[in-house]
């Protein structure tokens, strides 16, 4: 062997990736980002806050400085600032709950590797479901992801300069935009089409902001779920192309083509990858999700995304970054 050899530190970090998921899980359990942002910023008086051991407490510390989530300085710590944006409880951006949701999942994961042999989960798709208590948890923890998105989203469309905007959420989940966009813009009126159960979810998240009166559910299934023609001026369709095939993806482009207003706008929130399909990291990754959960879904390209919208009606499509791993589509 000549010259340096590569380091094996990457493939050992992969392969104790398990650590990750723990350190996280336990530091969100107990608040611990919380508690730095509040200024408590020592391990003994941390572990005297959050009831775990000193010595644990160091070694979850030690843990998430590898992680890159917290920074030290003589024996003191604090949350970066992703740590900080991400993971502190009552922010409207606040995810900690995902890394519960990836904890409990691992203890399910050496049996489900066969996947990849199989092509497609073992079960009933937990994303074909309508009463499966996995909404719940999933719809809640993941709001806060879609927040800046939302945002970005807004400036794109002007929204704050519209006047009564009628807006379509198709899939929205916990209402993260319909909520986002009705603070913004106090005389828009949206219209969320999901499940009844994930409904009365975003129901209970737009009353503790009292906008419930500008916020109407369609139960039902959008793929079946009839809407009216040319009745809103935009459209939101966020994290529901990963779960959906091709030939979904474009009928249900098709039937909120026949939903907007001739000049209305379609928005596309997704992990989309690019078209030789090297990248970004996380679009890639969240495939095994897909495959994992879901008969037909996957992480689209932008071809894909063009394809299907042009064959739905739509004649302009721009592709927009957000500071999240999601990119935003505009569909005119």
């Amino acid at each position: 062997m000549t010259g340096t050899p590569p380091s094996p530190d990457r493939i050992l970090q992969i392969a104790s990736g398990y650590w990750a998921t723990g350190l996280l899980a336990v530091a969100t359990e107990h608040a611990l980002f919380t508690l730095l942002h509040d200024g408590e910023d020592r391990a003994g008086p941390l572990a005297a806050k959050t009831g775990l051991a000193e010595r644990g407490m160091q070694t979850l510390l030690d843990g998430l400085v590898a992680l890159g989530l917290l920074t030290t300085r003589n024996n003191t710590y604090r949350n970066t600032p992703e740590a900080d944006h991400y993971l502190v409880r009552g922010q409207p951006t606040d995810i900690s709950g995902f890394a519960q949701l990836k904890l409990a999942e691992m203890n399910q994961l050496a049996d489900r590797l066969n996947v990849f042999t199989t092509g497609g989960p073992p079960t009933a798709p937990m994303v074909e479901v309508a009463d499966n208590p996995h909404w719940e948890n999933v719809v809640t923890a993941i709001a806060g992801l879609s927040v800046t998105a939302a945002h970005t989203a807004a400036d794109l469309l002007h929204l704050t300069e519209r006047q009564h905007p009628n807006i379509l959420d198709i899939g929205g989940g916990s209402g993260i935009f319909s909520s986002q966009w009705l603070r913004l813009n106090p005389t828009a009126h949206a219209t969320q089409l999901d499940w009844q159960p994930i409904n009365a979810i975003a129901r209970r998240q737009l009353a503790q902001h009292n906008l419930t009166d500008r916020f109407t559910c369609l139960d039902g299934d959008f793929h079946t779920t009839p809407l009216p023609t040319a009745t809103y001026d935009i459209a939101v369709y966020s994290h529901i192309a990963h779960q959906e095939s091709p030939h979904n993806n474009t009928a249900l482009f098709t039937k909120i083509r026949n939903a907007l207003t001739p000049d209305g706008t379609l928005v596309i929130c997704d992990y989309i990858t690019h078209n030789d399909r090297s990248g970004p990291p996380f679009p890639l990754l969240f495939a095994s999700e897909m495959l994992l959960k879901s008969n037909h879904g996957g992480t689209w390209n932008h071809t894909d995304y063009t394809t299907w919208l042009t064959q739905a009606g739509f004649n302009t499509i721009t592709f927009h970054p957000t500071p999240t791993p999601a990119t935003l589509t505009i569909a005119h």
